[in-house]
């Protein structure tokens, strides 16, 4: 009895192998040949990469809402271990950050770096602790901190760079730290290998600069050029313009400093040889400030512009070098420069402390003339000059109105300036209406102006108008003077006096 069978179609081998799927083929190699499975996709880096950016906003939203009891470390490890992943440095450098901004959470910074230090394994990145240092400059009482910190980065896997060295010299400049400490540091990260660069130099001289040690910042800027960095302009510029600011460097020789950074291939600019004359002038050597002036043209170095000589001449004034200050005014004429407001000012301010008013007011029509404008400094000058001379009331009258007229704006010592020269010239009537004046402008006279009008017009026995002086005085709560009681005193006496002769 034959069976029958159904039948099975041929296949050829050839197509079996070729139909068969290149996934089965990768399946059957791990299995067979390397008894593993494949890689599993949730394990790529691509995924670590999104967990823990998951894991990142978790982070953040836990800690917007944050109080002096809260715990971001365990916050922190509660967020990444959700997402079954580890904490990231940027993850503790933002939780760090956020500690900082609120003065009731700093103590919990010491818990959170004992915790990098001893549970984690990354290499912390060096911004952090620059970033934390920066932070403890920032409070004198936490220098010691910056410098500790510091000092233990190694602990924590991270080599300190010249980046984290510049904070710290930062920190201890910026607090007035002893410069013996700033040299233990330097001594100290020479052992670490750690050279200072081009940067650290000009954090040193600055420093030096702004606690007026101008000679060292010079020597130490000789250090860097002869160490083999660039001579930096700007570096020049600073200790120039740092030494015009500071009266603690008056003793220093500025031209011959100068002089030294041309030797080393400095091309001084405009401003650098205004800061030289400048601080001769903020000393009171208006001669040095001339003297300064000359080099620059003997030499040619530069040419000297109206900037220069406008320090130059309020230095001779200030030094009541008045004849060389006409001559410098006289020779920036001829040689063509324009003077400006600030010229004009200055000279005019000499004319004046010479009592040479009637040549200030002159030079006040040539002012015009040329086409500068005067300002509010221009008339205040010659106005008290005119107020100080005697029989210049009314020269003094014109230019208050002249100032009036060109709507500048007047204050309280203007007015009071000229009321006080109405009533040493016995202008009573003209210095009463004055002073009405000025209390309507919204001006509160001074109470040496209530007790001079007070006691002129009791002396010409203006009694009503005393009254309403006092009735002021009261309204604008201004006490009145001793001189003001006895000249009321005096003028009731000698009024009763007469009522009694009669």
């Amino acid at each position: 009895m034959s069976v029958c069978r159904r039948s099975i179609p041929f296949i050829p081998l050839h197509f079996k192998l070729y139909s068969s799927s290149s996934r089965t083929s990768v399946d059957n190699y791990y299995l067979r040949q390397r008894r593993k499975w494949p890689l599993s996709p949730y394990k790529t880096k691509w995924q670590q990469s999104f967990t823990h950016q998951l894991a990142m906003q978790k982070l953040v939203q836990s800690s917007n809402n944050i109080s002096p009891k809260s715990h971001l470390l365990s916050i922190l490890i509660d967020s990444f271990s959700a997402y079954q992943c580890n904490p990231t440095p940027n993850a503790y450098f933002f939780i760090l950050k956020t500690l900082t901004q609120h003065s009731s959470t700093l103590d919990q910074i010491p818990q959170i770096l004992d915790h990098i230090r001893k549970v984690e394994k990354f290499e912390t990145p060096e911004y952090i602790f620059t970033y934390l240092i920066k932070f403890y400059g920032d409070y004198s009482n936490m220098t010691h901190l910056a410098f500790e910190l510091f000092f233990t980065m190694q602990g924590f896997r991270c080599n300190a760079t010249v980046k984290s060295l510049n904070a710290l010299i930062w920190v201890l400049c910026k607090n007035n730290c002893d410069l013996r400490i700033v040299l233990l540091v330097l001594v100290k990260c020479q052992l670490m290998n750690i050279w200072v660069e081009e940067s650290t130099f000009k954090i040193l001289i600055k420093a030096l600069c702004r606690i007026g040690k101008a000679n060292n910042a010079v020597d130490l800027l000789n250090l860097m050029v002869d160490s083999g960095f660039n001579l930096d302009g700007n570096i020049c510029s600073l200790i120039l313009s740092t030494m015009s600011e500071r009266k603690e460097c008056q003793r220093v020789e500025i031209w011959g400093i100068l002089e030294e950074m041309r030797k080393l291939g400095y091309v001084p600019k405009r401003v650098d040889l205004c800061n030289v004359i400048r601080f001769y002038v903020k000393n009171g050597k208006g001669v040095d400030a001339l003297e300064v002036l000359n080099k620059m043209k003997m030499s040619g170095i530069m040419v000297p512009d109206i900037v220069c000589y406008n320090l130059v001449l309020n230095g001779l004034i200030l030094e009541g070098e008045y004849s060389s200050a006409d001559e410098v005014f006289d020779e920036l004429l001829v040689l063509g420069l324009s003077p400006d407001i600030v010229t004009y000012n200055v000279y005019i301010n000499g004319l004046c402390k010479q009592n040479k008013v009637d040549e200030a007011l002159r030079m006040l029509g040539c002012m015009e003339d040329l086409g500068c404008k005067p300002e509010m400094n221009t008339y205040h000058t010659i106005l008290e000059a005119l107020c100080r001379s005697t029989g210049m009331l009314f020269s003094a009258k014109e230019v208050f109105g002249q100032m009036k007229l060109k709507g500048l704006r007047l204050n309280s010592h203007i007015y009071g300036i000229v009321i006080n020269c109405m009533i040493r010239n016995g202008e009573v009537d003209e210095a009463y209406n004055l002073l009405h004046e000025m209390v309507a402008m919204g001006f509160v006279p001074q109470s040496i102006t209530f007790d001079g009008l007070i006691h002129l017009s009791c002396q010409r026995g203006l009694l009503s108008e005393v009254m309403e002086l006092l009735s002021i005085m009261v309204s604008k709560n201004v006490v009145p003077g001793v001189r003001s009681w006895e000249a009321l005193v005096q003028a009731l006496f000698n009024s009763a006096k007469e009522d009694s002769s009669k």
